[in-house]
């Protein structure tokens, strides 16, 4: 039998075996995403709210500020089967593979509507899209040498806070650290 509903995520139990594991930056990018589409894949638990598929999408609700997710109850297999279902809802996507025309296509289209491709988990690097034109993706970042000035205003051991992340200057030249 299987049951849809909205479930507090403190309620969540997260599978302690998960093989998988969530950067900081994919979490990011599954809060963009849902914060642009909302919710739209619940998070499968088992009859004790065990998360047996969906443990980055709750990361990513929790970074927004959800106190609630939507979950389907999953109660017809056994342990052994959510465990096995757990590593192959895992790596059976990993198996998938693009058609890379249709994606050329269908993200030039996006491109050219003015959506960000970055909510929908892609950038530049990650394909060959030699063919679609990104000019515009930079301009308000201009890297030209004129812009760099003749003297650094930053010390090495400075630490700056550039959203979740910390930047420390540095010299890598030099062994042992900042």
């Amino acid at each position: 039998m299987q049951k849809y509903g909205q479930i507090a995520i403190e309620a969540l139990t997260p599978y302690e075996r998960n093989a998988r594991t969530h950067s900081e930056a994919q979490v990011e990018k599954i809060a963009n995403s849902i914060r642009e589409f909302g919710f739209l894949n619940p998070v499968l638990i088992d009859s004790k709210n065990m998360i047996i598929a969906g443990h980055g999408r709750v990361l990513a609700a929790k970074k927004l500020g959800y106190k609630e997710v939507p979950c389907l109850r999953v109660e017809d297999l056994t342990e052994t089967q959510i465990r096995a279902y757990i590593l192959a809802d895992n790596k059976l996507a990993e198996e998938a593979g693009w058609d890379e025309e249709i994606l050329r296509t269908e993200l030039q289209g996006l491109k050219d509507e003015g959506f960000d491709i970055t909510l929908a988990g892609f950038t530049i690097d990650d394909i060959n899209c030699d063919d679609i034109d990104f000019s515009g993706e930079d301009d308000e970042i201009n890297f030209a040498e004129e812009q760099t000035p003749l003297e650094p205003t930053s010390k090495k051991g400075e630490r700056y806070q550039l959203g979740d992340h910390i930047l420390m200057v540095g010299d890598s030249t030099e062994g042992g650290g900042c």
